[in-house]
């Protein structure tokens, strides 16, 4: 199964914050599962930081270099994403959460998210 990681369990599962599911924490260290990062969750990470509302040690390299210290695998934002983001219904306001709802569904993947609103997508999420 692929997995993308919201922004928020991405953090929470790095700070081993204990907000993050036990389901969703299963399936993040199952090892058959491929876990992926969307440049868009870096891109959000990196504004939060640059704001001081998140801090990381290493700021944004610190974060990237988590990201592939855990074996995930990151995502580019491509195009046939920007096309899927149009047909989205206007449910979440977050573009960067339309855009993980986008890339799950262009790339079929489950999106592992405590986020109600993008439970409302027709998408498969783990929590």
């Amino acid at each position: 199964m692929d997995l993308l990681l919201d922004t928020h369990t991405l953090i929470w599962f790095f700070n081993g914050d204990l907000l993050l599911s036990e389901g969703a924490k299963r399936a993040i260290v199952e090892t058959r599962h491929r876990k992926f990062v969307s440049m868009a969750s870096v891109w959000e990470v990196a504004i939060k930081i640059s704001l001081n509302k998140l801090a990381f040690d290493g700021k944004t390299r610190g974060f990237l270099e988590l990201i592939d210290n855990n074996g995930f695998e990151l995502l580019v934002i491509d195009k046939e994403y920007m096309l899927e983001v149009e047909n989205l219904p206007f449910i979440h306001r977050d573009p960067f959460d339309r855009l993980l709802v986008a890339t799950a569904i262009s790339e079929k993947m489950h999106i592992v998210t405590v986020d109600a609103n993008i439970q409302k997508y027709p998408v498969n999420c783990i929590w």
